[in-house]
């Protein structure tokens, strides 16, 4: 070890400029080394940056106080007499597998090191080393300790006692919306969930249902993108024997399978006018006629509804029904993008990473640069695009570390500006550019925007909302 370190000046290796993140109080680190002057200066570096920390004069020690869980993270020597440094490694992952490790090797045991990173260790440093390499390195080791931590806490209070397994997010957003779960779930009042495709709209539906006094009823959802009217109204409503061609025998529809519990209704906005008449009659009335049938049968359900579109915008333009807009608009949730809360990234990152290392019985993580280039991705699929990424991430990877490479590959040439794209995928594209090209003129000012483009600023604003469009005046 070698160098000296000014606490003030550290910083994170490679990021010019970032500051490492500072020690927080509970943090313990267990030294591992059967050197005594190797363990006891390494022991004061680590003190002196702010962490707690014990010391272990050999590999039997070491085993013995890292299977304890005291510890966030162990830093142990490779070669010491009859217990390694990976020996103490395995019996801490097989006894606390949060606990990360860092090996310390020295000139010739690279072969070693490689054999500790498969079997689990966080990284390893090689002799001599300089005073600011490792703290970077234990600064990195205990903010991944920490992430998986938080990934557990969410996970598993949640999952414990609101039912909310698979919503992760520290972002005062996602608190705020779990906060509202909580509030309405229990009472009966429609709730409508707006968002861009891959927020996580129907996790939020079956929280609130898990939460409300139907849980123990069935849960049923519908993809109104999916079915054709015909069908979805025969599929919802149900059919009489002989209704139409095929109709062989009478069929309850979901909503009578759905009788007591919750009725998602995901893309409601791609259902068309006359269907909504129907439906917004059947929600009002509480009632439903199968398709055929003159006979009223009563239903008891509670409905929740999800679109990806702008529902004021589609009501002005006649594709939406204003009367069931207002009907379905009691409880709102609006689920922003990804890129518009990025400190949530981290946290789903490691959380996805570890969903598919258990699914596919591996130890995969991240490299030291990955979550750098996720905090700055745009994610246009949002939190879906994410967990795609990362699944495929730890399928293909080699040597159990997904590299930047593996997560964010070079994405193919773009094909023409107007191949295989619909005419209103132009027109929003060209919208969106003449509204950001006239709030970056004005400095983010709505006002003045909306007057360089001759409409209102509630038109602006519509407009915005519609095409995920946020500027910040400077």
């Amino acid at each position: 070890m070698s160098g000296s370190t000014n606490k003030s000046e550290k910083t994170t290796q490679g990021v010019p400029g970032k500051t490492a993140m500072e020690p927080q109080l509970g943090e313990k680190i267990l030294v591992v080394d059967d050197q005594r002057n190797m363990r006891t200066t390494l022991a004061m570096l680590l003190r002196g940056a702010g962490y707690e920390v014990d010391e272990a004069s050999d590999g039997s020690e070491g085993r013995e106080k890292g299977a304890t869980g005291a510890y966030d993270l162990v830093i142990t020597d490779l070669r010491m007499g009859d217990c390694d440094g990976i020996d103490v490694l395995r019996t801490i992952k097989e006894a606390q597998p949060m606990t990360e490790v860092i090996v310390m090797t020295a000139y010739g045991t690279i072969e070693s090191a490689v054999e500790a990173m498969r079997l689990g260790a966080f990284d390893y440093i090689q002799k001599p080393f300089g005073e600011q390499e490792l703290l970077v390195k234990v600064t990195k080791a205990i903010e991944s300790r920490r992430l998986h931590g938080q990934v557990r806490l969410f996970a598993q209070e949640f999952k414990e006692r609101y039912h909310f397994e698979n919503i992760i997010g520290r972002s005062q957003t996602i608190r705020d919306v779990l906060s509202k779960v909580v509030k309405i779930a229990p009472t009966d009042a429609i709730v409508l969930i707006t968002g861009d495709s891959g927020t996580g709209k129907e996790l939020v539906a079956r929280a609130v249902h898990a939460n409300s006094k139907r849980a123990e009823r069935p849960f049923v959802t519908v993809n109104c993108a999916a079915i054709t009217e015909t069908l979805l109204e025969s599929e919802l409503f149900g059919h009489a024997r002989g209704a139409f061609t095929g109709a062989l025998s009478a069929r309850k529809g979901l909503f009578e399978e759905a009788d007591g519990g919750t009725f998602f209704f995901d893309e409601i906005a791609e259902t068309t006018l006359s269907f909504q008449a129907k439906l917004l009659r059947s929600i009002q009335d509480g009632e439903i006629r199968r398709v055929g049938e003159n006979r009223p049968i009563k239903v008891n359900i509670r409905v929740v509804a999800a679109t990806n579109v702008d529902l004021v915008a589609a009501v002005e333009e006649r594709r939406f029904r204003q009367d069931l807009y207002y009907r379905l608009n009691v409880a709102r949730f609006h689920l922003p993008p990804l890129r518009d809360r990025r400190e949530d990234i981290p946290l789903l990152a490691e959380f996805f990473l570890e969903k598919y290392n258990r699914k596919m019985s591996v130890r995969a993580r991240f490299a030291d640069n990955v979550m750098e280039r996720l905090l700055v991705h745009d994610y246009p699929g949002n939190v879906r695009e994410m967990e795609n990424m990362v699944e495929q991430a730890v399928a293909l990877c080699s040597g159990g570390v997904v590299t930047v490479d593996d997560i964010l590959p070079q994405a193919p040439p773009r094909a023409s500006r107007t191949t295989g794209r619909t005419l209103a995928d132009i027109v929003d594209e060209a919208e969106r550019e003449a509204v950001e090209a006239a709030l970056k003129a004005f400095d983010g000012s709505r006002e003045r925007a909306a007057e360089g483009l001759d409409i209102s600023p509630t038109t602006l604003w519509r407009k915005m909302t519609r095409l995920g469009i946020t500027y910040e005046s400077r």
